[in-house]
């Protein structure tokens, strides 16, 4: 009887074990097995965090903000980089400085680097960003400023952009350049996933300011996401259960940047959360225009719904804390959450830029869609696709969850910047 009771606990443990690990990754991928039981953490504080959100114990992105405290790190100065912690126009960012002295001539690159995400998770103080920050402090000998904006649901739309914008502003002062020795014609704006949205977000409106005396010379966004319009492109549907950032956890993700309200999410959920306000910039998302017919070909185009009348008012909520500036329909509309959303005239005068792409990503439209506009609109793009990749895999740089394609994609970053900057 005992042994039977041992094999049954093995077999529901085996089972059970099955069920959070085993999952259908397409092939291609490399180290499979690897992401499986990475992504098995990912979905059980996933559920942790749904199971506590329905008894009222802790909020979801409170129960999931566990993955930023458990890769916190106190960034330490080293023989190779000096790391300061400082606040500019009130922000908190971490410098990091290469300790080698500069020449008395010799002015340095600087990278305003912008961490992922979700706007709601993630931070520049993650060993993943701090050894990033490292890589591109010593191999660009360039000065790295990594913000750290205020996030949601505490802080909705639109102060996580503010609080770049006014940090990117502040740095770009040619007194505080020449503070840290850093060359005014060689500054980059780089960020991944929700970073990649506020960087390209901040690119397009320093463009707009004719009193900006500093510009940007270059614009590195690593899988970006960059429209909340439509969440039905080919990418959200063929990778809507991948690993890291399924469907689901974006669409929250986008809901909890613009408001607490939950109709939000579940209008953002069946893709039938645009209202008249925003129904009108649905042509700059059209993918059936602006992706490649390889993406295209197994999917078949059919324009959002947009809501009219009472169906369009419940879905746009209302503020629900003094940090909802703007409410969640106009947001919507709005090109510095959407950076996908400005016409082309807008587009022509931003800086060159680096666009990285992963087949197995929900925003992998976003990004391609957004290299089109660019290209159509005359800057110079170079867009990386990783056949293999996945969301998030350039962070996935320390143990254990250090993936070879994470190296890869981190060397040939560095490299254009390094050719590009």
């Amino acid at each position: 009887m005992r042994v039977k009771g041992v094999l049954l606990f093995l077999l529901a443990l085996g089972s059970f074990s099955a069920y959070y690990i085993y999952e259908p990754i397409p092939e291609e991928i490399e180290e499979r097995w690897k992401l499986m039981l990475t992504n098995s953490f990912f979905r059980s504080l996933s559920h942790l965090a749904d199971l506590s959100e329905l008894l009222g114990l802790k909020d979801y992105m409170g129960v999931m903000y566990i993955i930023t405290v458990a890769e916190r790190v106190v960034p330490l100065s080293d023989e190779q980089v000096l790391v300061t912690e400082r606040r500019f126009d009130g922000v908190e960012v971490v410098l990091y400085q290469p300790s080698r002295r500069a020449a008395d001539a010799e002015l340095r690159r600087a990278v305003i680097y912008l961490h992922g995400g979700g706007w709601c998770l993630g931070s520049s103080r993650m060993s993943p960003y701090d050894l990033l920050a490292r890589q591109l402090a010593t191999e660009l000998n360039a000065v790295v400023l990594s913000v750290e904006y205020r996030l949601a649901p505490a802080h909705h739309f639109p102060v996580p952009y503010e609080d770049v914008y006014r940090v990117v502003k502040h740095f770009l002062q040619r007194g505080v350049l020449a503070q840290y020795s850093v060359d005014p014609g060689r500054i980059a704006v780089s960020g991944d996933s929700a970073g990649g949205n506020l960087a390209a977000a901040v690119s397009q409106q320093l463009q707009q300011e004719p009193v900006q005396q500093v510009q940007l010379k270059v614009q590195a966004l690593l899988y970006p996401v960059l429209q909340a319009l439509d969440l039905n492109t080919p990418s959200y549907q063929q990778n809507q259960n991948m690993p890291i950032l399924p469907r689901t956890l974006m669409v929250r993700f986008w809901s909890e940047y613009f408001t607490s309200d939950k109709s939000l999410f579940r209008a953002m959920m069946s893709n039938t959360h645009n209202s008249p306000e925003s129904a009108s910039l649905l042509k700059f998302v059209n993918w059936s225009a602006f992706l490649p017919e390889s993406y295209r070909v197994k999917y078949n185009y059919s324009t959002p719904a947009v809501l009219q009348g009472a169906g369009a008012a419940a879905a746009e909520g209302a503020p629900d804390s003094e940090a909802d500036q703007e409410r969640p329909s106009r947001s919507l509309a709005d090109p510095r959450a959407s950076p996908l959303l400005v016409p082309d005239a807008t587009l022509r005068t931003l800086p060159k830029a680096y666009v990285l792409t992963c087949e197995y990503d929900v925003l992998r439209d976003d990004g391609v869609m957004y290299v089109t506009r660019l290209r159509a609109a005359g800057v110079e793009v170079t867009h990386e696709h990783y056949e293999t990749g996945f969301h998030g895999a350039l962070m996935f740089n320390v143990w254990p969850t250090d993936f070879l394609i994470a190296r890869r994609m981190t060397d040939n970053y560095i490299r254009w910047l390094k050719d590009n900057l």
